[in-house]
């Protein structure tokens, strides 16, 4: 291998990475509310589309920067996934008669008035955030100055990147360390056992899908200085975060990480070696393989290295 084809490789994987780390972030508010509710929300691009439309008017009329919108956009898509789950989810899942599809369905129904929504206030351009610092980048070279190969990493997409690392750090810290985060993993293992233990479920619904809603609205924010923005944006992002849900394992936060650094780096390597419009192929691939050869998830695999079974 030539140190040109070393080079391309490498920019290839750190690229990938990267893409990823932005991936598992989207893909664990699905897996939060996927875990503890039991159903899949179909709106969760949707969703982050909301947060990205927060961080461009944001920039647009008060020249606030993309990163710090996180501030402000998380708590937001918070309180917007309270009252959707609250009176629009909830209401759904207390009535016996309603298959857990319609429940589904329900979503879809919110990601559309959420897109049209979009188009009536924002119209269907294209938009985006011009940063100073859109186009900067870090160098190898910078570092060390022998470096036999030249590497270079996008400003925007390392920061964005190591802020994802943070936010996925906090959640963390939150879920296992704080008797509120126990609560909502209690529920996610077993809603019955968690009854029984005192803890109120449905208001660890309601929570979960905040909480969920929050982090993919951080997404959002992390997203915008890379990508452009337009109002159907939400639905390829919506079949990024289930392939990774699934491939990572239904309910499982670190699935979600791994899932999401395997689809990124994949498609880094299918975008340079086989072509752009392959990703979509790709990531089609990895769900039918990962459907067939690993239906439990990549955590099932922990799961028998750590059991042997």
């Amino acid at each position: 291998m030539t140190s040109v084809q070393l080079e391309v490789l490498l920019q290839t994987i750190i690229s990938g990475i990267f893409l990823g780390g932005l991936y598992a972030l989207l893909a664990i508010g699905m897996t939060l509310i996927m875990g503890v509710m039991k159903i899949i929300n179909l709106a969760h691009g949707e969703l982050m589309m909301v947060g990205m439309y927060i961080a461009y008017a944001l920039f647009s009329y008060f020249q606030v920067d993309p990163y710090l919108s996180v501030f402000i956009a998380a708590p937001v898509l918070f309180g917007l996934g309270v009252i959707l789950q609250k009176f629009l989810i909830n209401p759904v899942m207390k009535v016996e008669s309603i298959l857990p599809e319609n429940q589904v369905i329900l979503t879809v129904g919110i990601g559309m008035v959420l897109a049209n929504l979009a188009t009536i206030f924002f119209a269907s351009d294209y938009r985006s955030t011009p940063v100073s610092y859109a186009t900067k980048a870090w160098y190898l070279s910078d570092f060390w100055k022998s470096s036999p190969i030249e590497l270079s990493i996008s400003f925007p997409w390392s920061v964005s990147f190591l802020i994802a690392l943070l936010i996925t750090a906090i959640l963390w810290f939150f879920l296992t360390k704080t008797d509120l985060g126990k609560s909502i993993r209690a529920t996610a293992q077993d809603n019955d056992a968690a009854l029984l233990m005192g803890i109120n479920v449905n208001r660890m619904r309601v929570i979960t899908f905040g909480l969920g809603s929050s982090l993919v609205g951080a997404a959002g924010c992390l997203f915008i200085p890379i990508y452009y923005l337009y109002p159907d944006i939400g639905g390829q992002f919506t079949l990024i975060a289930f392939v990774i849900t699934i491939l990572g394992g239904l309910g499982s936060t670190v699935g979600a990480i791994v899932g999401g650094l395997i689809l990124g780096i994949f498609e880094s390597l299918t975008a340079t070696y086989v072509g752009m419009g392959w990703a979509p192929v790709g990531r089609f691939i990895i769900f039918i393989a990962a459907l067939i050869f690993i239906p439990g998830g990549i955590v099932s695999l922990f799961r028998k290295l750590r059991f042997g079974r």
